[in-house]
């Protein structure tokens, strides 16, 4: 089988590398140039880890970033309303691990030009074509095409591959929230290394972690219901982001005049989305992986994790399905239901972020002290709330049936 990967970026990557584990023939096609030393950082959480194993990244993976065991939440007055393990325990001992996103990139597509596999560059894909016996046709606006059996939509939030797996396929949804963020150089906040601290500000989420060499890694997610256009987001200056965080974060007791100090820049304004249900996954030959199928809110904290058990799982059903559509139908049954739960997390946990003042006086009385008996009562049983979500384990070795 020859697959080509349209998307390389965090999916796109790993899906190839997925692709080629299995004998597949990959190439990578990608509408941006290199991506080294872009983006701002995210946390992979356990089950995105244990689903790099198949592929021999987890130890790399890990080693780009830093463990983030423990999370708190915390009122704009600073106060503590409840702490919990960011993962479920395990048996292999993975935990959720803080990375900048060009790190993770870098080591994924430098497994790729170990593999062999070839990732070009300036190719946005503009429309596919099926081919007799079964072939699909990739155009691309540079002119260029590639053909194969296996088409992979990687492609994102704006997915071209979605409309051309269903013309009438949804558009992403957005959530009404911005992301701002930087790294604090030797700042000290007074908490330890590797715990995300999240600060329900009365105007505006923030969230930190410090890193073992000193710094401090944050981002607020400023509310605005209206998404920004195209146009503007390119002519947003990230410093004029500056005065607007201080005027959202005044008379919270928060350390954002520390944080804006220490940051040299700032990574600022993109707006948020998610894709509650997709209803066709994958359409004669071509099939579509991550956040082109179901992106989840980044308050899932869930987004890289679910592209990269994407990637391994329709993987092991190309390699142990007999054709195609079977390999692609189980893929989706085995996904969608998870999917489609972790995209209704991260919105609702979104929500919570720049409510009312009602919204903020239930979410801080009553929400979040039954969340803190509930993480009581699982933990006297041995578990976590999250068990069926940071626990989960795609079993490589176990051939996919029908």
């Amino acid at each position: 089988m020859d697959a080509i990967v349209v998307g390389g970026g965090l999916a796109g990557a790993t899906t190839a590398l997925a692709l080629h584990r299995i004998g597949a023939d990959v190439s990578v096609h990608e509408a941006a140039g290199p991506a080294e030393g872009l983006g701002a950082w995210l946390t992979l959480a356990a089950n995105g880890l244990d689903a790099l194993a198949p592929l021999g990244l987890t130890e790399e993976v890990g080693a780009a970033g830093f463990a983030t065991p423990r999370m708190t939440m915390r009122t704009a007055a600073g106060r503590e309303l409840v702490a919990f393990d960011s993962s479920a325990p395990r048996p292999d001992g993975l935990q959720a691990t803080s990375t900048r996103r060009a790190d993770l990139y870098a080591v994924l597509h430098g497994a790729l030009a170990r593999s062999g596999v070839p990732v070009h560059h300036g190719r946005r894909l503009r429309d596919a074509e099926h081919l007799p016996g079964g072939r699909v046709r990739a155009h691309f606006g540079d002119g260029t095409t590639a053909e194969g059996d296996l088409l992979v939509g990687a492609d994102g939030l704006r997915s071209r591959t979605r409309t051309i797996v269903d013309p009438a396929a949804p558009a992403a949804r957005y959530t009404g929230l911005l992301n701002v963020g930087g790294y604090a150089r030797n700042t000290d906040l007074g908490r330890p290394p590797g715990v995300m601290d999240f600060w329900f500000g009365r105007r505006c989420f923030l969230g930190t972690v410090a890193s073992p060499d000193g710094d401090v890694w944050w981002f607020a997610n400023p509310p605005s219901a209206q998404e920004p256009t195209r146009a503007e987001l390119a002519a947003d200056d990230p410093e004029a982001w500056r005065p607007r965080l201080r005027e959202l974060f005044a008379g919270d007791d928060l350390p954002v005049e520390a944080l804006l100090a220490a940051s040299d820049r700032l990574f600022a304004g993109w707006p948020t989305h998610d894709l509650p249900r997709v209803p066709t996954w994958h359409r004669d030959g071509v099939v579509l992986v991550g956040d082109a199928v179901h992106a989840a809110s980044p308050a899932s904290g869930q987004g890289a994790a679910m592209a990269f058990e994407d990637a391994v799982t329709l993987a092991r059903c190309l390699r142990d399905r007999a054709t195609l559509t079977e390999a692609c139908t189980a893929y989706e049954t085995l996904r969608r239901r998870r999917v489609q739960a972790v995209v209704r997390r991260g919105k609702r946990t979104g929500d919570t972020k720049a409510p009312g003042p009602v919204g903020r006086w239930a979410r801080d009385r009553v929400a979040m002290p039954l969340f803190a008996r509930h993480l009581a009562r699982t933990a006297r049983r041995g578990a976590t709330p999250d068990d069926w979500l940071t626990g989960h384990h795609v079993d490589w070795d176990e051939p996919v049936r029908a």
